[in-house]
């Protein structure tokens, strides 16, 4: 293998590297507190945020603009100084050199305050959303704390797969794939939930075959996370009553503060008929968060629901054949079937609303009856489609689950193990540099290059599979270390042994990596061997600790026989230099020089 392709193969390697460790980078040491603490918000303090700092970027425009200030608007407007610019080229207008309020004004011809906001607040809160939304990809992308360096909440939860697929009768020849289904099924149902409650980036992980692994960090409520984690799923279909809808949103627009309290319960609920109750409208909106539907914010549906969500058995969307416009394709279980062709061909002509944690999701209109236990909805964007597939699919949880483990760990002592793990880690390095300068002289330089490299691409490893680093992932990493150091001591020691016969510095280098590569090979595969299967038969730590060292075994080979013996040829066939300082004794080859 030559010098030039292996200096290639290496600068591809630093490259694909620092690929996979830019967000965390990104996210740990270019990304200052306020913005972090922005980006583990929830959505809704997000929206809540883009919003509010909009709204006070235009209030200061629209002011600017009234008292004709000549001062040049600052970098905060750029998203809305480009359209402007795009405006002003479609139209043909002159592109000012400096900005000024009054300038945006005339480029969308915005004459009154009330004309200004609806055009320029968008704008900016689509700039406020899409930078915090792109910073909390790099923390979602970046190598991630496990509980026992921030604190939290782990949770590990088993799933009666039996139980679900004796429920939905499954054949013998699809029990494995029907396993697979609710098991994907049942996670979804808790990453869902566990949204919903506001947490910073939950990690939610298959264990094993039947058991659901969660990491909740920061600061939580036991109990509440208990109860929205274990609680089953309800999803209802509801038949819209229209006449009780006209005639509520005639009172509520004539009585908009004084329809609902606080919690949205009716304060005269004599408004609508005693079968049927009101309902909010919901999508998703840009955050990913569920909001009011402003064209269509309310519905009075009956109370008795005409179809439970537990009789649905699969979900899935598609492409209509002659509009290609999107569908969402339902099938339901025998008994469902029965109840729901009843119900549609009773309510042909009516709206269905799809009713999940008491929020319509969908109302679509009963064109004909749905025979046969499958059916499909129609009338909406792919998004809206999708996101209605989701609901369907997740809403209604018919997977028995049991609380196996449940540990709260304190933030604080996560603090302490962390500064102890970074302590060992570096003066654990710091130590085998040392070692090797010293005992190895310039051949140590090798090393020391070799061993800082290896924990850079550890770290890149890590990040790029979205691992989480946890205290026995750092001692993995210590014991990384001292392992790859000993296959730079073998490579040394072969090269001393070949000097001592009197060879050149090339051919000591060659000879030495050609005899010490069986031996290195042998005992970092016997290594990886016992910490692959450690991390399958391991929970826990002992993953954390199996994945560090699995990861360590593979980098510290290809910085022994790769970068080592780089550098090796580069003083060899580049700086043309004959000796090769490897021992404090005088080898053969120093002698004849």
């Amino acid at each position: 293998m030559s010098k030039r392709f292996r200096f290639i193969v290496v600068l591809l390697v630093i490259a694909l590297c620092f690929v996979f460790l830019h967000p965390t980078l990104k996210w740990y040491f270019w990304t200052n507190q306020e913005d972090k603490a922005l980006a583990l918000a929830s959505r809704e303090k997000i929206k809540d945020y883009s919003e509010n700092m909009a709204r006070a970027d235009v209030d200061k425009l629209i002011e600017m603009a009234a008292s004709n200030s000549t001062e040049p608007l600052s970098e905060k407007y750029d998203p809305i100084i480009k359209e402007a610019k795009a405006r002003r080229k479609a139209l043909g207008m002159e592109i000012p050199s400096q900005w000024t309020a009054q300038d945006v004004a005339a480029s969308f011809k915005l004459s009154s305050k009330e004309k200004f906001i609806p055009v320029a607040q968008p704008i900016l809160e689509t700039a406020y959303r899409d930078s915090i939304l792109g910073i909390k990809k790099y923390q979602t992308n970046a190598v991630k704390l496990g509980l026992d360096l921030s604190g939290g909440m782990l949770v590990i939860i088993k799933a009666d797969l039996d139980a679900a697929i004796s429920a939905d009768g499954a054949s013998s020849e699809t029990i494995a794939d029907s396993k697979k289904a609710a098991m994907t099924l049942a996670m979804d149902t808790l990453r869902s939930r566990i949204d919903k409650f506001g947490l910073t980036d939950p990690v939610i992980r298959r264990q094993g075959d039947d058991r659901i692994y969660i990491e909740m960090p920061g600061a939580a409520d036991a109990d509440k996370i208990n109860s929205i984690i274990m609680g089953r799923g309800i999803l209802a279909f509801h038949i819209v009553d229209d006449e009780a809808t006209q005639a509520f949103r005639e009172y509520y627009r004539n009585n908009p503060g004084k329809t609902f309290d606080a919690e949205y319960n009716l304060l005269n609920p004599g408004i609508i008929p005693e079968d049927c109750m009101v309902l909010g409208v919901y999508h998703k909106d840009a955050y990913g968060i569920d909001e009011r539907d402003d064209r269509e914010p309310f519905l009075v549906v009956k109370k008795q629901a005409g179809l439970e969500g537990k009789h649905l058995v699969s979900v899935d969307t598609s492409a209509d054949q002659r509009s290609n416009n999107p569908l969402v394709n339902f099938s339901l279980d025998a008994e469902g079937a029965k109840i729901f062709a009843e119900l549609t061909a009773n309510n042909v002509g009516k709206r269905l609303a799809i009713v999940s944690d008491n929020k319509i999701k969908s109302a679509p209109n009963l064109k004909e009856p749905i025979t046969g236990g499958a059916g499909s909805i129609s009338g909406m964007s792919a998004t809206e489609a999708n996101n209605l597939k989701t609901v369907l699919r997740t809403a209604w949880l018919n997977v028995p689950l049991q609380l196996e483990t449940q540990q709260v760990v304190g933030a604080s002592l996560g603090d302490e193990k962390i500064n102890e793990g970074i302590m060992a880690l570096q003066w654990g390095l710091i130590a085998v540099l040392i070692f090797m300068l010293v005992f190895y002289k310039e051949a140590g330089i090798n090393a020391c290059i070799a061993q800082i490299l290896n924990l850079y691409i550890m770290f890149s490893i890590l990040s790029a599979f979205n691992l989480t680093l946890t205290l026995p992932s750092i001692a993995g990493m210590i014991l990384t270390i001292g392992m790859a150091v000993d296959a730079n001591v073998v490579v040394f020691e072969r090269i001393k042994e070949e000097l001592k016969l009197g060879k050149t510095r090339e051919a000591a280098i060659n000879a030495g990596f050609e005899h010490a590569f069986s031996a290195i090979m042998d005992s970092n595969i016997t290594t990886f061997i016992a910490a692959f299967f450690l991390s399958i038969l391991g929970t826990g730590p002992i993953k954390g600790f199996a994945y560090s060292l699995a990861i360590g075994v593979v980098s510290s080979v290809f910085t022994a026989l790769f970068v080592s013996r780089l550098i090796f040829d580069f003083g060899t066939q580049t700086l043309k230099l004959n000796k090769i300082h490897i021992s404090w004794r005088k080898l053969e080859n120093e002698k004849s020089n």
